[in-house]
């Protein structure tokens, strides 16, 4: 198995960053098949697969707004006001991706990408670990 650490700033607003790109520049010398593992070790942020730069990102983080409102109805209460939902996100949007490598090359979808949510506004830089385990 090779694993690799990245770093990536997402500033102080939430964001559905878009690490395809990152993905197969990890993947870049592998010509085999395999599994990429993708993993996020923070507490309030998540990865998802979905479509990108047509609205579904902004989509996402809507219905997360929605579903978990950024209010005082949180018993987690460190950080800026409504901190607490960020540490819920985990549970809906997991910190963990696994996508098939075929031929050194990502088996996904003619629309998906593989993407970082991220809603905590109090954390403008994440780490993400990338994995492939050769077939």
């Amino acid at each position: 198995m090779r694993s690799e650490e990245i770093e990536i700033r997402t500033g102080g607003e939430e964001v559905v960053h878009d690490l395809t790109r990152a993905c197969e520049d990890f993947l870049r010398d592998e010509d085999g098949d395999g599994l990429l593992h993708v993993w996020v070790p923070h507490a309030t942020a998540g990865l998802a697969v979905l479509e990108t730069g047509a609205g579904s990102d902004d989509d996402l983080l809507a219905a997360l707004r929605d579903l978990l409102p950024k209010d005082g109805r949180w018993r987690h209460r460190h950080g800026s006001p409504g901190h607490g939902r960020d540490h819920v996100l985990p549970a809906l949007v997991p910190p963990y991706a696994t996508i098939p490598v075929l031929g050194g090359a990502l088996a996904l979808g003619t629309w998906q990408s593989i993407c970082l949510v991220d809603t905590n506004v109090d954390n403008p830089v994440r780490k993400v670990r990338l994995s492939f385990l050769r077939g």
